[in-house]
C-alpha cells in the first residue's frame, strides 16, 4: 500500500516521527493533530479515487474539487476549532458469497480526506512498532506476502496443524474502550484522538435511518484498515510473539492480513491450546471467534500419507481467497500446492456473468472488448499466483463462454456462431491466464 505523495514540510515531520516511533518503543507523542493543514489535506484528496461511491451529502471527488481551497480552508478551521464532526457513513451490502452480504461504511468525502491524514500519522508511528507476521494494508506489504510467508513457513519449518481462524464480525465488534486505550499508549494529544474517537462514534445511515455507533469500526472509510491494524497489534500480534510463542513447544507461526489470519504449529496438543488461548484473549476484548469457521486441522509434510493411512481425505484450508492443499514438486517433494477458493471463484464468475449482461447494450463491442480486458487483468493480477494456473485457467474459460452467451443475445443480426466467436478473438484476443506473482522469488511479472 503505498504512501501518496504529500507536501514535503509534512512529509519531514512525518519522517521525523518515524525516527522518535523507533528510537522510543515507549515514546508518546503529543503534538500531531496541527499536521493537519491545507497542504497535507489537498494531497491526501488528490490522493483519493476521483470515481468512488458518495456519502450521504452525495458530494463527489469533482464537485469537492470545484472549491477546492475554500473547502479544505473550512475544514481547516473546523479542526482548528474542535468544531469537527464526521458524518455517518452511508451502509451499502455487497454480496460476500452466495448466502450472505458483507455491509460497508461509505464516508462523505471530506471524512475520506481527513481519514486518509489521520491514517499516514498513525502509519508513521506503527510501522515502526508493527510485526512481520501482519501483512494488510502496510507499504510495500499485501496478499502475495502474506502467501509467501505462508508457503515458505510450510515448507521449511516442521509444521504440522494449522489453526484456521474466523473473527466473527470484527469490523462491527471492534471495541471503542479498548481501541482507545491501545490508541493512547503512543499518542498523548487530545486534538487527534478527539477526532479518531469522532470517527468511531459517528454511525451510518442505513435505508435512510440513522445508527449510533457503540461499537465496531465501519468497513470502507480511509482511515478504518489503521485502526483495524492497530487494534489487532495489540490483541493478536504483540500478544502471540511476546507472551504465546514462547512458551509454546516446538514451531509456531502467525501469518495475519487485516482481520483474516492463520497460525501454524508443530504439535497437535499445542495448536488445541492455542485454540483455547484465543478464544480467551478475544473475550478479553470484546471479539468472538466464529464457531463453524474456526478448527485445528492436521497440514504439513506427512498430511498426504497420513491421509492415505487413514482412508480420507487430506486436509485443505482457505485463506485469502485460495484453497491450500498438500501435493508433492515432479521429484516427489512436499510442496503446497494452491487453487482459487470454489466460493471465491463462483463468486467472481457470477459478477463477471451479471457484469456482461448489463453492459452488453450499453457499450460498443470494442470498448465491451477492453472492459473484459481489464477485469481479466485485474483477476490475473490477485490470483495469478504460483500454483494457480488452474484456477486462473478456468476463470478464463468461463469469461470466454460468458461473452459467447451475452453477445448473442444482444440482437438476431449482431449473433455470432462459435466459428465466428473465434475468428474475432484470433483477430481481437483477450488476455490469456497466466501467473503473475511468483512466489518462490515473489516477482511480479510485466
Amino acid at each position: 500500500m503505498p504512501r501518496p505523495e504529500v507536501d514535503s514540510s509534512v512529509e519531514t515531520k512525518l519522517t521525523l516521527i518515524s525516527l522518535r516511533a523507533k528510537s522510543g518503543p515507549a515514546y508518546r507523542f503529543t503534538s500531531l493533530a496541527h499536521l493537519l493543514n491545507e497542504g497535507f489535506l489537498e494531497q491526501c484528496h488528490r490522493s483519493l479515487g476521483r470515481n468512488k461511491a458518495t456519502g450521504v451529502d452525495g458530494v463527489s471527488w469533482e464537485e469537492y474539487g470545484e472549491n477546492l481551497s475554500e473547502n479544505l480552508h473550512g475544514l481547516v478551521t473546523r479542526l482548528k476549532a474542535k468544531q469537527y464532526r464526521p458524518l455517518p457513513a452511508r451502509r451499502v451490502y455487497i454480496p460476500k458469497d452466495e448466502n450472505s452480504t458483507r455491509p460497508l461504511g461509505i464516508p462523505v468525502h471530506e471524512d475520506k480526506v481527513v481519514g486518509k491524514a489521520v491514517s499516514l500519522i498513525l502509519e508513521s508511528i506503527y510501522e515502526e512498532d508493527f510485526l512481520d507476521c501482519s501483512h494488510g494494508f502496510r507499504p510495500n506489504r499485501g496478499c502475495q506476502t502474506a502467501l509467501k510467508a505462508v508457503n515458505e513457513i510450510l515448507l521449511k519449518k516442521p509444521i504440522n496443524h494449522v489453526v484456521e481462524a474466523d473473527i466473527k464480525g470484527f469490523f462491527d465488534t471492534v471495541s471503542h474502550e479498548w481501541m482507545m486505550k491501545f490508541l493512547q499508549r503512543r499518542i498523548h494529544d487530545p486534538g487527534l484522538l478527539r477526532i479518531i474517537g469522532r470517527f468511531l462514534i459517528a454511525g451510518y445511515k442505513d435505508s435512510g435511518l440513522l445508527v449510533e455507533s457503540v461499537k465496531g469500526v465501519p468497513q470502507g472509510g480511509t482511515l478504518s484498515p489503521m485502526l483495524a491494524n492497530v487494534f489487532l497489534h495489540y490483541v493478536l500480534d504483540e500478544w502471540f510473539e511476546k507472551e504465546i510463542k514462547p512458551q509454546v513447544a516446538g514451531q509456531c507461526h502467525l501469518v495475519r492480513y487485516a482481520d483474516d489470519f492463520i497460525i501454524m504449529v508443530q504439535f497437535k496438543e499445542e495448536a488445541h491450546r492455542m485454540l483455547e488461548l484465543l478464544r480467551n484473549r478475544f473475550a478479553q476484548h470484546g471479539l468472538v471467534l466464529h464457531p463453524d469457521k474456526t478448527r485445528v486441522m492436521s497440514f504439513g509434510k506427512y498430511e498426504g500419507t497420513n491421509a492415505e493411512k487413514q482412508d480420507r481425505k487430506a486436509n485443505t484450508f482457505d485463506f485469502l481467497g485460495l484453497t491450500h492443499y498438500c501435493t508433492k514438486s515432479r521429484h516427489g517433494g512436499f510442496l503446497v500446492g494452491r487453487v482459487t477458493a470454489a466460493r471465491k471463484f463462483r463468486k467472481k464468475v457470477g459478477e463477471l456473468y451479471l457484469w456482461f449482461k448489463k453492459q452488453r447494450n450499453l457499450l460498443p463491442l470494442k470498448e465491451l472488448w477492453k472492459k473484459l480486458s481489464r477485469k481479466l487483468h485485474g483477476h490475473y493480477a490477485y490470483y495469478g499466483i504460483s500454483g494457480n494456473y488452474r484456477g486462473i485457467y478456468r476463470y478464463y474459460r468461463c469469461a470466454t463462454r460468458i461473452a459467447f452467451k451475452w453477445l448473442n443475445r444482444r440482437s438476431q443480426r449482431k449473433s455470432f456462431n462459435w466459428e465466428q466467436f473465434y475468428l474475432y478473438m484470433k483477430k481481437y484476443p483477450l488476455p490469456k491466464p497466466h501467473i503473475v506473482h511468483r512466489l518462490y522469488t515473489l516477482s511480479t511479472v510485466k
